[in-house]
């Protein structure tokens, strides 16, 4: 792993954070014009979420994907089926570092597990690659500052999957709501329900033969094959996910932090417990992270077992000193301080105009719309909010350092421990 002190990195890439929102500055004219000219080489990494990126890729013009890839033999097998149906002829593959050494290769999307998201983004830079990365991008928090680092240093860019940046009903709420909708924008509440079943107690068994185990740790340290880790329950694990904070609180926490106009906490706490069942998942199923941001703050409320359907709640909500604005994806509506609705919107969502976002910017050097520098920030609220989880304890935050203040446990959360040769190295 490269040595960096933290202070110098974020100085560093501080000097860049105008570059890191203009993809333009990343790029020589020359290579821009370079790619109008001919067809977009791309490749996916992981079959379950990645299809919608080989569909978003499919239906993009100027698009070729040559590339499928799965440690899972069924499900590269059901991948490939499913784009040659669309005409597609891409080579199918279990290891992805063989379309890294593709010279001809433009571009990677990544939806793989959490574990892997920072490691492969690191490695695609490194071989030249562009990335768009699913959410939430990083399994800690250093490997967040490791991805900037990668897509500096490779001059790549690096999209994150928080498609909300893209949808245009959600722009056009988060600028009404920075021209002053609600005149000053105080807080944010954000929400995330579901009515997700237990995972059990798994056993440890046989690996199946379809599945390359080995691979699909990859950087996590080795741990025994259970019969109920593989391919969604991990996110449940803190050794291979982040539970729902990074799973799907990431999507609203970067639509609150995105209206606010915040960067970083300053104090930072997450409450909650598995209360619904008692199994295997460690992370939990109800619980509340509120963040401060010194004259602003917000918070993230989950109950992912139980949806309730009768509260109908907006997935974001600002508090201004003259109303409110609510996010109720894909649009939003505006209140006055009487709670009368004076303004509304509504919009495509999906990932295609989010997706084509990327590729355009490859292509022509266009601004991505959620840069791994701006993607990483929401991202940090997830792992500081699990480190405060983890520890059943407030964390205080240093937004100059970007450092932990006064704790050295929560300190030692930043990053994690690898397997041997499986290192980030940037």
């Amino acid at each position: 792993m490269c040595a960096i002190d933290r202070r110098e990195f974020f100085q560093t890439s501080s000097t860049l954070a105008a570059a890191a929102v203009l993809a333009p500055a990343l790029f020589t004219s020359a290579a821009a014009q370079e790619s109008t000219e001919r067809e977009l080489s791309v490749g996916v990494i992981g079959t379950g979420r990645g299809m919608a990126h080989a569909n978003a890729a499919l239906n993009a013009s100027g698009v070729k994907l040559d590339y499928v890839c799965d440690v899972d033999q069924n499900r590269l097998a059901l991948a490939m089926k499913t784009v040659e149906g669309r005409g597609a002829k891409p080579q199918g593959i279990t290891d992805f570092r063989r379309m890294l050494d593709d010279p001809k290769l433009d571009a990677v999307f990544i939806a793989t597990c959490n574990h892997w998201h920072a490691p492969a983004t690191i490695l695609a830079c490194t071989a030249g690659k562009h990335v768009y990365v699913e959410k939430p991008g990083s399994h800690n928090a250093r490997e967040g500052e490791l991805m900037v680092q990668a897509a500096r240093k490779n001059q790549r860019l690096v999209q994150m999957g928080n498609q909300r940046r893209t949808w245009p009903a959600i722009r056009e709420a988060i600028q009404k709501l920075h021209d002053g909708a609600i005149g000053k924008v105080l807080f944010a509440r954000c929400w995330y329900t579901a009515d997700r079943t237990s995972i059990g107690r798994g056993k440890v068994v046989p690996v199946p033969d379809y599945l390359d185990y080995s691979l699909w740790q990859g950087p996590a340290p080795e741990r025994p094959y259970l019969d109920n880790l593989v391919h969604y329950n991990w996110h449940w694990r803190w050794h291979w996910g982040g539970g729902e904070l990074a799973n799907n609180g990431i999507h609203t926490l970067d639509v609150a932090r995105w209206g606010l106009g915040v960067d970083y906490p300053t104090q930072i706490s997450f409450l909650g417990g598995r209360y619904h069942y008692d199994d295997d998942q460690e992370t939990p199923d109800t619980g509340v992270a509120v963040f401060h941001f010194g004259d602003k703050g917000c918070s993230w409320e989950v109950s992912s077992c139980l949806p309730r359907r009768d509260e109908k709640l907006a997935s974001v909500i600002f508090y201004g000193t003259e109303g409110s604005l609510h996010i109720i994806d894909p649009g939003y509506k505006i209140l006055d301080a009487k709670g009368k609705e004076i303004d509304k919107g509504s919009g495509i969502g999906g990932e295609q105009e989010h997706i084509q976002n990327f590729l355009s910017a490859v292509r022509t050097g266009v601004p991505l719309n959620s840069e791994i520098e701006v993607g990483q920030r929401s991202t940090l609220l997830c792992h500081l909010g699990n480190i405060s989880y983890k520890l059943g304890r407030m964390l205080r935050f240093d937004p100059e350092t970007k450092s932990i203040v006064g704790d050295e446990e929560a300190t030692a959360l930043w990053g994690r421990e690898y397997r041997k040769g499986w290192e980030p190295v940037v």
